[in-house]
């Protein structure tokens, strides 16, 4: 088959160590960046909502918002994708330590932030997105698996998406079943055309895994991708950083996405240096 042709208008990304692409870049770059406020700030979501909302909404939020305004796009007109491994560990562990011990004590405002949708769901409130929505779950493919649902809704339907792809670090007993020990999230603003807008086009062909698809990465990323599963985006967001490369995905057990990345055919002096400050 051919090659799926792909372009990204915007670039999300947030962990304990980077607060933005631009810090990827940097540290990519031989710098060391300065690092986050301890938790994602999530600008998009309402004061009320941030106050109330579970990491795993914030990271989701943060680094949407960072992609969105980075492509220079209105939220509100994005159809979504959030993917996500593990969901909520935080909260999961919450509730099944409450059933096993008190039932009747559990909260209903944590069990309704509990849900695989729910950062899909604050996503869209708040930005009054009437767009479809999809919540996607892969264990360590999630990414991947979000990335081509991602891309087969914006080539169908000939739309720009917004593909978020998050997990925050999880709490023992969970921890030793999903080995996540640290928060990592990351979103793409996806368009089925070039614009003035392009940061790079992807050319992504679907293929049988045939062995590993591990990539070199320098450390500390090699680190930071076995401690997150949505970290698995490392290698493409490494390819983007430098604005060029390759890569290999997992989006299923038996089905990967070979990616070649190609420099914007529009406007070439826009890199993906472009920071959403930059933008604004």
């Amino acid at each position: 088959m051919s090659p799926l042709r792909i372009h990204v208008e915007g670039i999300g990304l947030w962990s304990k160590q980077l607060g933005n692409f631009a810090a990827l870049q940097a540290l990519l770059g031989g710098n060391a960046p300065e690092p986050p406020s301890p938790k994602p700030v999530a600008t998009t979501l309402p004061p009320n909502e941030r106050r109330r909302a579970p990491e795993s909404v914030l990271l989701a939020a943060e680094v949407a918002g960072q992609a969105v305004a980075m492509s220079g796009r209105a939220a509100d007109s994005l159809t979504c994708v959030f993917s996500s491994s593990h969901g909520d560990q935080a909260i999961t562990d919450y509730m099944c330590a409450t059933l096993a011990s008190a039932p009747k004590e559990l909260s209903p405002i944590r069990f309704h932030n509990s849900v695989h949708n729910a950062p899909a769901g604050y996503w869209t409130i708040a930005t009054g997105c009437h767009e479809p929505s999809t919540a996607v779950c892969a264990q360590r493919m999630s990414f991947g698996a979000g990335l081509l649902e991602a891309i087969s809704h914006a080539l169908a339907d000939r739309c720009p998406v917004l593909l978020v792809c998050s997990d925050i670090a999880g709490v023992f007993p969970l921890v030793e079943e999903t080995g996540c020990t640290q928060s990592f999230g990351c979103a793409l603003v996806l368009t089925p055309e070039l614009s003035e807008n392009t940061l790079a086009s992807l050319d992504v062909m679907l293929a049988p895994i045939q062995g590993s698809t591990d990539h070199a990465l320098p450390e500390p990323l090699v680190g930071w991708r076995a401690a997150n599963a949505s970290a698995e985006a490392l290698p493409l967001l490494a390819a983007l950083a430098r604005g060029h490369g390759h890569c290999e995905l997992k989006a299923a057990a038996s089905l990967g996405l070979r990616i070649e990345l190609q420099a914007a055919a529009v406007q070439p002096d826009h890199a993906p240096s472009r920071t959403a400050e930059q933008v604004a």
